[in-house]
């Protein structure tokens, strides 16, 4: 049972996650299924999953969104499949893609960086992500985010090259791309110059640099007045507004002074910014809350008071497992060690060439 067509040269290792709770099957062209079991889950007969027909094991995988890949190297990834019904045009089918296989940068309410880093995806790798959303949901992805694990900042020409290729070949708009980043020193700048249709993201989280560094670790090596300065630099490189995510963390950064300080630090350095809410997901170990309902609104509310484009991302859950790296966590418990071969380490964190 074949889910993908093979992606540009080299051939990948797929899976898809039947659920949350219990079970991942892998999915290897002209191989055997394998199936992973988290060990705190319950007991499920691996036999009656593998007994489901192929239009069964892809509703469950429809349901349920989100994705664990499995590498040839038996690493696993995440991917997620968003569809937003329109009533006045077709379904947009949005696919959120991993970069690496687990992050470096660890940020504090992230659960990919507590799961460790070992390697960088190849171009094909991130490529065969879409092409597995778009066999699970059997309908064309229309938009990638590049929100999935890992910092794609630090993985830039393999992240151009998947870029290229679903522009290119898979036929998805620039403008239809999104690349995040949390911020890497002189990548910014180097994006720019690729002048693409694509919008740029930062993973902002704080509106000064002291509570910034508490969030964000890496923040030390690129501070706050650089990034915003390379953001108004990207702007006017590109003609493209950066937008900004901010996860709101209840009792952090999620005060209504906070929102304005955000709104005074997004019109100090330029204009035209949108800032997209994100309540936290909370997560196994960590000691970060959700913000209640009213708080987010209020933020919204000091942001949009203050001419600031805003909007709150909707969650698909408020499970563990709906956070991203978790679900990659339920199933590999073994911290990530770094590949000797990769080519990204801690020192490209300060300076990525």
């Amino acid at each position: 049972m074949t889910l993908l067509r093979q992606v540009i040269s080299a051939p990948v290792a797929h899976a898809v996650v039947l659920s949350r709770s219990c079970l991942a099957v892998s999915v290897t062209p002209r191989r055997k299924l394998s199936v992973s079991s988290s060990s705190r889950a319950p007991r499920v007969d691996a036999n009656v999953l593998l007994g489901m027909s192929e239009q069964e094991l892809q509703k469950l995988a429809v349901d349920l969104g989100q994705l664990l890949i499995k590498l040839e190297d038996n690493r696993l990834i995440e991917t997620v499949g968003i569809p937003v019904e329109d009533e006045k045009g077709p379904m947009r089918l949005t696919a959120c893609v991993s970069s690496q296989v687990g992050c470096p940068l660890r940020c504090s309410f992230c659960a990919t960086g507590k799961g460790g880093f070992s390697r960088n995806l190849s171009s094909h790798e991130i490529v065969g992500q879409v092409l597995a959303i778009e066999e699970i949901f059997k309908h064309r992805v229309t938009n990638v985010v590049f929100m999935g694990m890992g910092e794609p900042m630090l993985n830039l020409k393999s992240v151009l090259e998947a870029h290229r290729c679903l522009n290119k070949d898979v036929q998805i708009g620039q403008r239809m791309i999104t690349i995040s980043t949390v911020g890497v020193p002189n990548t910014i700048k180097k994006l720019a110059s690729y002048k693409l249709q694509s919008t740029l993201a930062i993973s902002l989280h704080a509106p000064n640099q002291k509570l910034r560094e508490s969030i964000v670790p890496s923040a030390k090596s690129y501070p706050l007045e650089a990034i915003m300065k390379d953001c108004r630099d990207y702007f006017q490189e590109t003609s493209r507004r950066v937008s900004f995510e901010y996860a709101l963390l209840a009792g952090v950064n999620d005060q209504v002074e906070h929102a304005v300080e955000l709104a005074e630090l997004l019109h100090e350095w330029g204009r035209g910014h949108h800032v997209n809410l994100i309540p936290f997901n909370p997560i196994e170990g960590s000691d970060y809350q959700r913000p209640y309902k009213k708080a987010v609104l209020a933020f919204a509310a000091a942001l949009e008071s203050h001419k600031i484009t805003t909007s709150i991302r909707q969650t698909r859950g408020l499970d563990a497992s709906a956070a991203c790296g978790q679900l990659r966590n339920e199933f590999q418990k073994s911290p990530l060690r770094i590949d000797s071969s990769t080519s990204s380490s801690e020192s490209d964190i300060a300076v990525a060439s």
